[in-house]
């Protein structure tokens, strides 16, 4: 237990920050989720629209450190890849 008050907002501090960046992390999954369930489906159309609003929420996690920025970049080039080769 926290025992200056220092140490206590400390405390609270990082509860606070770690909702926030299990929330973020989330919102990066579930994106993350609706491109791989339209690439699943085959639907080239929505896998690619749902990459395009997927890449800045996963660029911006990484930004503000909730993934790596190296593996956000290759989440995105994975997926690009993917559903490129959908479409032939």
């Amino acid at each position: 237990m926290a025992n200056t008050s220092s140490a206590k907002k400390a405390t609270r501090k990082i509860a606070t920050r770690t909702e926030v960046n299990r929330d973020r992390r989330g919102r990066v999954r579930t994106y993350l989720r609706k491109v791989e369930e339209a690439l699943a489906n085959g639907d080239q159309a929505k896998a690619a629209e749902a990459l395009k609003v997927a890449e800045p929420v996963l660029m911006r996690a990484a930004s503000r450190g909730i993934v790596h920025r190296n593996t956000a970049s290759r989440k995105v080039a994975r997926l690009t890849a993917r559903v490129r080769a959908l479409s032939t």
